[in-house]
């Protein structure tokens, strides 16, 4: 089972919205049963990136996890879905 992190500034407020969405788009794509969701915020999580396999963000990270996370921004704003979605799968398939 795969382990995907959504994260936030807060660990609530944006992470929550966003978790709902993927949830469902797993669920849509019969994908639920290979997907273990985490939600937390950045700074709790700088130390343990690696311990994800798939990693959505909706804040800025650091430098030196930037090429681990997927920006997780257009579930937000309704623009690039589709290509976020496909970075999700590729994850997940990986």
């Amino acid at each position: 089972m795969k382990k995907l992190l959504i994260m936030c500034g807060t660990g609530i407020a944006t992470s929550t919205v966003v978790k709902g969405k993927v949830e469902e788009w797993l669920k849509e794509n019969n994908l639920s049963h290979e997907v273990k969701i985490y939600q937390s915020k950045v700074s709790d999580e700088i130390g343990r990136i690696d311990d994800y396999d798939v990693i959505l963000s909706t804040t800025l990270v650091p430098d030196n996890i930037r090429d681990k996370v997927i920006d997780g921004v257009p579930l937000l704003t309704g623009i690039g879905i589709d290509n976020m979605y496909e970075k999700v799968l590729a994850e997940i398939k990986r």
